[in-house]
């Protein structure tokens, strides 16, 4: 996304909290042009790699709309530690898929399986998957995100 910059491995200040603001109005502004075009919102799924991930992961305790879920791939939370005053249950039961390559050395495995902590911790409806890969994506992910979204869209 445009305006979201890694930083340093250090947890809390990876990502450009600034930036991740500015790219997630933007993808809420998408998701109200849809819906304004007759798109139900419990049929849009928020979707995103690494830096993707992120955007989609920001969105998911903070939108007000109840969506249809969130694939978070290879990714990590800008400022885990907003979630308990910024999450409304709005989405919380709204299925969340996360995964990760073990072996991944762009964003660490740690920093994607904090942040699902930190959405099961605050009672989000998430599920964890490790596959053995680096910062991309495998067959057997793509066949289990296949899966994942007929049972979430059926």
């Amino acid at each position: 996304m445009h305006g979201t910059t890694l930083k340093p491995l250090d947890f809390e200040s990876r990502a450009d909290l600034d930036g991740v603001l500015t790219s997630a109005a933007m993808v809420e502004k998408l998701m109200d042009a849809e819906i304004a075009n007759g798109i139900a919102p419990e049929r849009i799924v928020l979707a995103g790699f690494s830096q993707g991930g992120v955007i989609a992961l920001h969105l998911l305790p903070r939108i007000t709309k109840k969506i249809a879920g969130v694939i978070a791939l290879s990714t990590y939370m800008c400022e885990p530690s907003r979630l308990p005053t910024e999450a409304t249950d709005t989405n919380k039961s709204t299925p969340v898929m996360m995964a990760h390559g073990d072996q991944d050395e762009v964003v660490p495995v740690f920093m994607g399986n904090a942040a699902y902590q930190a959405l099961k911790d605050n009672g989000f409806n998430v599920t964890w998957q490790t596959y053995t890969m680096q910062h991309n994506v495998c067959m057997q992910e793509l066949n289990d995100i296949s899966a994942w979204l007929q049972k979430v869209l059926a």
